[in-house]
């Protein structure tokens, strides 16, 4: 490539990002290109077979979260690396795609840019217990405070424990807006 002469001087040669084009240093860097050719298609097999080892793998971190399903902490990819190191795959975390910490419990996919050409994903359940992660796996939405049903029940709980009537006070707005708009549609 043709760059201006003070560039070359100055910044270039010095810093030993280019060479003069001499016969000599063509000579030398066409051997020199063969050789990280031949480099990029070993690294290249090796990226592939791990890939396909590794591809679509799940594994779990169990961390603490909050009700509402946010972690305390985050899940980063260092930590990535480490879970995947303990199932005996080897990977840097500049082989993780991740762009920000994960922060939130549930099952979340992560690239792997194994290789410029290669690139594969894994699964990573974060919860905050075995049996949790287990649901997770199955496709549950963990992160829900409580179903209906067990909200009726609380509801019925407190009015035994306290007096008739402790469940209304605690019943959910859209239950006393549907209350207050039915005889407004009875005096019509």
């Amino acid at each position: 490539v043709r760059v201006k002469d003070g560039f070359a001087r100055n910044f270039l040669l010095p810093r030993g990002k280019a060479l003069r084009a001499t016969d000599e240093n063509r000579t030398r860097f066409e051997g020199m290109k063969s050789d990280l050719q031949a480099r990029s298609a070993e690294l290249k097999a090796e990226a592939g077979q791990v890939a396909e080892k590794i591809d679509g793998k799940s594994f779990t971190v169990l961390r603490q979260a909050s009700e509402s399903g946010q972690l305390f902490g985050s899940v980063s990819p260092r930590d990535i690396v480490s879970l995947v190191a303990a199932s005996g795959f080897q990977l840097t975390r500049n082989q993780i795609e991740l762009n920000s910490p994960i922060k939130n419990i549930g099952q979340h996919k992560v690239p792997l840019s194994l290789h410029p050409e290669i690139e594969t994903s894994i699964a990573i359940i974060v919860a905050r217990n075995a049996d949790e992660a287990e649901r997770i796996a199955r496709g549950e939405d963990v992160t829900q405070l409580r179903e209906p049903t067990e909200q009726e029940a609380a509801l019925a709980t407190a009015e035994s424990f306290f007096e008739p009537g402790a469940g209304e006070a605690a019943k959910p707005e859209e239950d006393e807006e549907a209350a207050e708009a039915a005889p407004d549609a009875d005096t019509k």
